[in-house]
Formats: structure tokens, C-alpha cells, sequence
């Protein structure tokens, strides 16, 4: 049985960069005492997503470089403890930041950076840049090979996006968040591992963050079993709103075959029928006039 231990960081920030560098880097220490293959961060842990209720142009100045020394010391540090890192952060960019996950696995190597597509530009959000681009990527780990995936928060509302990571073969999409996790947002995960087959681990801040309430979670996507007359429950760990280091266990064979034999996913689609989803110059009944492309 191939179990990948996923460490979700459920953790509340410092003050500033440094302190949430020491913090980070004692979580993961943890995280790798409890067995863990793979930790993953709540949204923008470099400065703990506190961007709101504050002038823009003061939390642009703390926006960071990949090539920081924040960034290189969880690239170090994941190669000392053999265990792949999800390290999140208010990523420097051109004319302005971006919300980014830099995703090293156990050997220190950055397997991509993936910067959250749909920012959220009803709110603060839209003096971000967007990112461009979903990645996935074979990560070795020490149950073998898996392909990964991430989202980052509103990107869990578009249905595109984790279809397009299942396109390119993810297995399990990593999402830092950092948002409520009530009952429509977790319905969301619910759905995006359901329909493409797939496993959605996501990590948000505890309770004691603002507007934000624990609820990490993992999702295995497989909704059947042989030996089961009905359907399952796909949701294999939810936390609550306490802080902590939480460790949920993926059956990667399980979901594998599982992926060989159902319906789901990539089965029976019909993206020639799909054309109106990648059209730009359409009536748009229901969208803001704040819409931009």
C-alpha cells in the first residue's frame, strides 16, 4: 500500500518575515518527525496574507523574490529533511506581487512556482498579478512518484482549473488558502476531486486569523469501492479551527485504480462541444461590469 503522508501546516503567522521564516522552518521539523512526504503552507505565508485593512503600496514592499533567502532556506531545508515543501509567499513580480506557491521536493529542487491565476480583483486582490499558467510535476517521493498539481484559494471556485491540472495528469492538487471554510467552499473540493478524480489537499489559517477558521482538509476523489454497495465519503480529513500540524494519509494505489476503472475525469468528455467556454466575445447574462479577461 503506497500511503503519501501529507502535513498540512494549519498554523497562525509572526509578526514579520523572519519570525515566520523561524516558524516555518520549526513546522516543517515537526512535520517530518510525524512521517510527512509532503508539507504544505496556508496562503502567502511570508507575511501571513496581511494584506488587507493596509495601504497597498506598504505590503507591496513586503513582496519577495523566488531567489530570496526566505524561499532558498525551505529549498535547504527540504533537502535536509528529505520531504518535499509547499512553501507559499507574496511573491516579488515585474510591476506588481503576485500570490505564489514555490514547491521544492525532498532532493531541493524548485519544481515550479505557481502564482494563483484568479485573483481575487473584486477585493485587494486586484493589485496583484495574476498568474498565466497551471503546472504539474512528477514529485519522487518516498512511496514513489506522484504528479502534483496547485490552486491557490478563488482558484477553487472555477471548475477549469483543476480540470486543466487533471488534464496535464495531476494525481493530487495542493491548495494554500486563506479564506472561511464553511460548507459551499468545502462542497467546491468536494466537487473538483469527485469529478476529476483526483485528491485536493488544502491548507488554510486556524481561527485565531482573522476571517479564517481552520478546516484544512484532504479530499481522495474516489467515490467507489469494489467491496462497497453505495458511494463513499471522499473527504479523508478535516481539521478544525485549532492550530496544528495536521497529517492526512493518501492511498495512492487505491486512487490509481481507481482513476483505471470509473467514469469520471477524463472518460467520456466532449471538448469539441466545449467551445463556448473559451469564447471572449459572447453576451454575458450575470457577469459584473467589473469583469476583466
Amino acid at each position: 500500500m503506497s500511503l503519501l503522508k501529507i502535513a498540512l501546516l494549519q498554523i497562525t503567522p509572526c509578526k514579520n518575515l523572519s519570525e515566520n521564516l523561524e516558524k516555518g522552518i520549526a513546522c516543517c521539523k515537526k512535520a517530518k518527525e510525524k512521517g510527512a512526504d509532503i508539507a504544505l503552507f496556508p496562503e502567502m505565508w511570508s507575511n501571513g496574507y496581511h494584506i488587507y485593512d493596509r495601504p497597498v503600496d506598504e505590503w507591496k514592499r513586503e513582496a519577495i523574490s523566488i531567489e530570496s533567502d526566505f524561499i532558498n532556506t525551505f529549498g535547504t531545508l527540504a533537502k535536509q529533511l528529505n520531504m518535499a515543501i509547499g512553501i507559499t509567499l507574496l511573491e516579488k513580480y515585474k510591476n506588481a506581487p503576485r500570490n505564489s506557491l514555490a514547491l521544492f521536493d525532498r532532493y531541493g529542487e524548485l519544481k515550479f512556482v505557481y502564482a494563483k491565476v484568479h485573483t481575487c480583483d473584486f477585493d485587494v486582490e486586484r493589485n496583484l498579478t495574476a498568474g498565466e499558467n497551471f503546472y504539474v510535476e512528477t514529485l519522487d517521493t518516498s512511496c514513489g512518484k506522484v504528479k502534483i498539481g496547485a490552486m491557490i484559494c478563488f482558484d477553487r471556485e472555477f471548475p477549469e482549473s483543476a480540470r486543466i491540472l487533471m488534464l496535464k495528469g495531476a494525481e493530487l492538487i495542493l491548495v494554500p488558502n486563506a479564506c472561511p471554510m464553511e460548507i459551499n467552499r468545502l462542497s467546491q473540493l468536494r466537487a473538483r476531486a469527485f469529478e476529476n478524480m483526483l485528491a485536493i489537499a488544502t491548507c488554510n489559517y486556524p481561527g485565531t486569523v482573522p476571517d479564517c477558521n481552520g478546516n484544512s482538509s484532504v479530499f481522495d476523489g474516489v467515490a467507489y469501492l469494489p467491496d462497497d454497495s453505495g458511494s463513499r465519503d471522499t473527504c479523508i480529513f478535516q481539521a478544525g479551527e485549532v492550530e496544528g500540524i495536521y497529517i492526512s494519509e493518501l492511498d495512492l494505489e487505491q486512487l490509481r485504480e481507481y482513476r483505471e476503472n470509473e467514469t469520471f475525469g477524463n472518460a467520456y468528455r466532449h471538448p469539441k462541444k466545449y467551445k463556448l467556454l473559451t469564447e471572449s466575445k459572447i453576451a454575458r447574462p450575470f457577469i459584473r461590469s467589473d469583469y476583466r479577461e
